[in-house]
């Protein structure tokens, strides 16, 4: 094909006219080499500028060729730049791959302390290589080359303000792969940090400060405007010690290789299988004064690019006077968000427990408990959830979920707990009943004196103020030593503001129901305790268990109580008690033993030891006592029965743990021998007195000696009883009785108890 050379100019002038005569001139030159006559022809000086000219194709210029030949320009530019570019980065690679970088060493130092505010050293040996990014990493950013710098022998510091040693990190080599294109961000994306031998000492402040932000040392000067990110970090054969003033901990690891397991170097940048174990770690310090010895494993390698990134860990320790034990995962290790661990924890006491937990709890027998512990950072706090667990203190079992979480004015304590089976022995501590002997066996000074039957120790309503809580227990069985045991116990636990609430607590006694509520205020320098109480349908011989005579007899006993007292310990509560107490049975039926013995019979006693026993019917009981300063004094108490007649005075001081009761039996008919007397009910809670007054037993029996002297059939006259006691008025007796039942009284506290309803008691009927 011809070509011909046109000069640039004429080849510009002919485009610019018409396209039919551009056209046309452009074909004639291409054809013969001359212009068309009356063709404008460019100057001649245009004819030297070859070095500009175009090669066009003889087709000619058409609008096709117009624009191959303008776009070829920009493309052509692009071209230059990116070969520019290409070589560019390989001269920058070639640079770095073969520079000697100790001599950057005093640059890098001093850039690195300028822009972290802290002192940064490489004392050893430096080399830069290239390598890809993570798998992990989306879309292109994977396949961007980033350098992997390795230095030996390098050193962050503390702010000064750190009392845990001058160096923040320091390692025998630090191998990191930097994230190249972060840098024009002012971000220092550390894609992988491996450290050799790493010394690690972190430290926060009460005040929130902490050592691993950095800062400049002045508090006044303005953070940093770089940020360090780190996406994976492998470590091993190294120390850590983190301070944390906030929660009073010093812990202290010394952590090293699994062998076999850790290979830091096997897979630092790609999608490799990781063990779940690569270190293990030897554990001491403090936790709120307690100390901490333990050892456990953890993961070798730490993802810390995902949030939802977890690190398997598995310890256990010593801290204080409790056994933990903890297998699971740490949620985003970066900023630790989450917990979820396989938690065993067990000791001597719970109370044993505050160190740990900063909640007051009870001393109690040994104990041990299983379950999941899970928590979840919120703000700078955490709030923790122990699920599904079981456990046993002492004898007694207990399981179920409890939450701690961090609220304002205070946390707050909530779940829901069950048990088969709780012992008195075991939860006595938590009202103060626990016994001298178990204080003995748990180290611990006895406090109940000798003689006391009602606990003294003391409750300490300042600690109330630590929580809130919101808790629902649900018992089987509560065994008590000596009394007859409780079943079906529904207790709701609140405590706001150190007013702590039982509301209700409901349990069933005596094959019947007991229901109250309960309010202990705590505000004050002594607690004030309120309890209103409800008891239906409790029968009378399983209130005598263990009296075999009684196990024929019928009947129900309904009560109601209000009493409110004051004091730090249930003796002196009990002790300072004002309210009303009172107590019905309408009809049933009881031992005539009991009241043959009662009523010192003695010849229907040995008569119905050898032929039996038969029951007595009850036309009625009613009793109401007024409690005032702890002193229970007997306003009517009348047990009146088809054989006798029993009636009852004085009182019962609980303050001075003191009975003074006079029992006074009235048969209604005639006994072969009798020495019916009055008895008395005197003594002390701890050692009770029950007994015949001995002067009118006296008198009969001197009586029948003198007589028997005479003859010996005269001795059983004075010992007949022939006298005849008037049936007493139940119905007048029981409605008095009732009045009191209806609405027991009791002075008002600032936070009162719950009455007990008819609905109240309906309800936990119900439930039993």
């Amino acid at each position: 094909m011809l070509r011909r050379r046109i000069p640039i100019a004429d080849y510009h002038r002919l485009s610019s006219m018409s396209d039919e005569n551009g056209h046309e001139y452009l074909n004639s030159y291409l054809l013969t080499g001359h212009w068309p006559i009356g063709a404008c022809r460019p100057p001649a000086d245009n004819e030297h500028i070859g070095n500009l000219a175009c090669w066009v194709s003889g087709t000619g210029p058409d609008d096709s060729g117009q624009k191959l030949m303008t776009l070829s320009k920009p493309i052509k530019i692009v071209s230059i730049i990116v070969v520019a570019l290409a070589v560019l980065l390989a001269a920058v690679i070639i640079f770095i791959v073969t520079f000697d970088w100790n001599r950057a060493r005093p640059f890098i130092n001093d850039k690195v302390s300028q822009a972290t505010g802290r002192t940064f050293a490489i004392r050893g040996d430096l080399k830069v290589a290239f390598s890809r990014g993570l798998e992990t990493e989306p879309g292109w950013r994977r396949y961007v080359p980033r350098p992997r710098i390795s230095a030996a022998d390098v050193h962050m510091g503390n702010p000064d303000w750190s009392g845990v040693g001058p160096d923040m990190v320091s390692a025998g080599r630090v191998v990191v792969a930097l994230h190249p294109l972060a840098l024009l961000s002012k971000r220092a994306v550390l894609t992988d940090v491996e450290l050799e031998a790493p010394n690690v000492a972190l430290e926060r402040r009460i005040d929130g400060r902490n050592s691993w932000t950095f800062k400049q040392d002045d508090k006044d000067d303005k953070p940093s405007a770089w940020s360090v990110e780190i996406q994976r970090l492998a470590f091993a054969d190294g120390k850590l010690r983190y301070l944390d003033e906030a929660i009073a901990l010093d812990l202290k690891a010394d952590v090293a290789s699994i062998a076999g397991e850790s290979n830091l170097a096997a897979a630092p940048a790609a999608n490799q299988s990781i063990p779940k174990f690569g270190l293990r770690f030897d554990l001491g310090g403090t936790y709120r004064k307690a100390p901490i010895k333990g050892s456990g494993k953890a993961g070798a390698l730490l993802q810390l690019e995902d949030e939802k990134t977890v690190y398997p860990v598995q310890a256990s320790a010593a801290l204080g006077k409790n056994r933990i034990a903890v297998d699971g995962t740490l949620t985003d290790p970066r900023s630790l968000s989450g917990i979820d661990l396989a938690l065993s924890l067990g000791g001597d006491s719970m109370a044993n427990l505050y160190p740990l937990t900063g909640v007051l709890l009870p001393e109690t027998p040994a104990y041990a408990t299983r379950g999941r512990l899970l928590g979840k950072k919120n703000g700078d706090n955490w709030d923790w959830t122990y699920r599904d667990f079981t456990g046993t203190v002492g004898g007694s079992d207990l399981a179920g979920t409890l939450e701690y979480l961090t609220r304002q004015p205070r946390p707050l304590l909530r779940g829901a707990l069950t048990s088969r089976q709780l012992r008195l022995e075991d939860l006595g501590p938590t009202i103060g009943a626990d016994s001298n002997e178990s204080k003995k066996a748990r180290d611990k000074a006895p406090v109940q004196p000798e003689g006391k039957a009602v606990p003294v120790e003391q409750f300490n309503p300042e600690k109330w103020g630590a929580l809130d809580a919101d808790v629902k227990f649900t018992g089987k069985k509560l065994v008590r030593t000596h009394d007859i045991p409780l079943q079906d116990i529904v207790a709701e636990i609140h405590m706001k503001d150190r007013v702590l609430t039982l509301t209700p607590l409901d349990f069933g006694m005596a094959e019947g129901n007991i229901t109250s509520n309960i309010s202990l205020d705590g505000r004050q320098r002594q607690i004030e305790a309120q309890i209103r109480l409800a008891a239906r349908h409790l029968k009378i011989k399983a209130l005598f268990p263990k009296v075999q005579s009684m196990q024929a007899s019928f009947g129900e006993v309904n009560g109601d109580a209000a009493l409110t007292g004051h004091g730090n310990s249930v003796a002196a509560m009990v002790g300072s008690a004002n309210g009303e107490i009172s107590a019905v049975v309408t009809e049933g039926s009881v031992s005539e033993f009991i009241l043959e013995a009662a009523g010192l019979n003695i010849a229907n006693a040995v008569f119905v030891k050898l032929f039996g026993d038969k029951q007595v019917h009850m036309n009625c009981l009613a009793s109401d006592f007024k409690v005032t300063n702890g002193r229970a004094d007997v306003r009517r108490f009348v047990l009146d029965t088809d054989d006798a007649l029993v009636e009852v005075s004085g009182n019962v001081d609980a303050a001075q743990e003191k009975l003074d009761l006079d029992i006074r039996p009235r048969t209604k008919g005639p006994r072969v021998i009798s020495l019916r007397t009055p008895l008395y009910a005197k003594g002390t809670f701890a050692d009770p007195d029950v007994g015949p007054y001995k002067g009118p037993l006296a008198l009969k029996a001197g009586a029948a000696i003198a007589l028997a002297a005479i003859n010996p059939l005269a001795a059983v006259l004075p010992l007949v009883n022939v006298s005849r006691a008037p049936d007493a008025n139940c119905g007048a007796a029981i409605a008095e009785s009732e009045k009191t039942r209806a609405a027991p009284k009791a002075p008002a506290t600032k936070a009162p108890a719950k009455p007990v309803t008819d609905g109240d008691v309906k309800r936990a009927q119900q439930a039993k």
